[in-house]
């Protein structure tokens, strides 16, 4: 199936109130349990290739970028393409070449004049490539590399009226909000911030998006969605899926040197979970 835009995926989840799963991708295994998981349940897809992914791959995008494109175009499903939490205008300025339909740039670091000024200067090198962009407003918090901040602390949730004005100002196609979950949880006990969510999307008139979705069970999940959340972004889940496999496997065949063996076990398991929060984003 031709690769589509993730741009196309949230406008249709947004006509319909629903949400698209979009799912960090690491590793081959990776690319193919997305895939495989959304087909097993018939529902689109994002792969996102984050910055910290690429920094992995020895700072090469191409490699990784190519096979979930190739993945993309054999899938039985729409599957986009979304560079994720980019930080390098390097980076960002191979997004259209290696076949992404999207970005999130992600100046959130800095202050919010900061933030502003770099996230437009983005935003206009991207809409002349045709890229939907993705920008983020708040806190989310657990990213590497960045101060610690509790995604409860005061000043750590998006406000809405700055919210509004980011959105205008700098033209951004979608808002990642910090509403209180935070990236790279390995439990699922956050819990959001569901009045904020409300004066959110009624304030602002981009699609919404939930970073650190990991960390929140299943009613948490259902209810983002309700309450006007477009796009979810899922990492943790998968590693904490594919190493609890690989783990299980390993300790039962202590002999094993083969690496398909363990790798399958990996890949299913992620691939379960992929079909599991489809269904979970997607069910009335």
């Amino acid at each position: 199936m031709p690769l589509t835009t993730t741009g196309e995926l949230v406008g249709r989840a947004t006509a319909k109130r629903s949400a698209v799963a979009s799912f960090n991708i690491i590793t081959l295994e990776h690319i193919e349990a997305v895939v495989t998981g959304a087909e097993s349940v018939n529902t689109p897809v994002v792969l996102q290739v984050s910055e910290n992914a690429v920094t992995y791959r020895h700072g090469r995008l191409l490699p990784l970028a190519r096979a979930a494109v190739a993945a993309a175009e054999q899938a039985a499903v729409p599957v986009a393409l979304h560079l994720d939490h980019v930080q390098s205008d390097t980076l960002l300025r191979q997004a259209a070449d290696a076949g992404f339909g999207s970005v999130m740039y992600d100046a959130a670091r800095l202050p919010y004049a900061d933030n502003l000024a770099a996230t437009r200067a983005a935003v206009d090198w991207a809409h002349a490539q045709g890229l939907w962009v993705e920008a983020e407003l708040g806190e989310i918090g657990g990213k590497a590399g960045r101060p610690a901040l509790d995604a409860h602390a005061p000043g750590a949730r998006t406000d809405p009226d700055q919210a509004r004005a980011f959105v205008a100002d700098s033209g951004v196609d979608a808002l990642a909000v910090a509403i209180g979950t935070t990236h790279a949880m390995t439990t699922r006990t956050a819990t959001l911030d569901h009045a904020l969510l409300k004066r959110l999307a009624a304030t602002l008139d981009v699609p919404l998006v939930l970073h650190g979705s990991s960390g929140l069970p299943d009613d948490e999940l259902a209810a983002a969605v309700t309450g006007g959340i477009a796009k979810v972004n899922v990492g943790t889940a998968l590693n904490l899926a594919m190493t609890g496999a690989i783990r299980e496997f390993l300790t039962a065949h202590p002999e094993a040197a083969d690496s398909r063996g363990y790798l399958t076990a990996g890949r299913e398991a992620m691939s379960r979970t992929v079909a599991a929060i489809i269904r979970t984003l997607t069910t009335p």
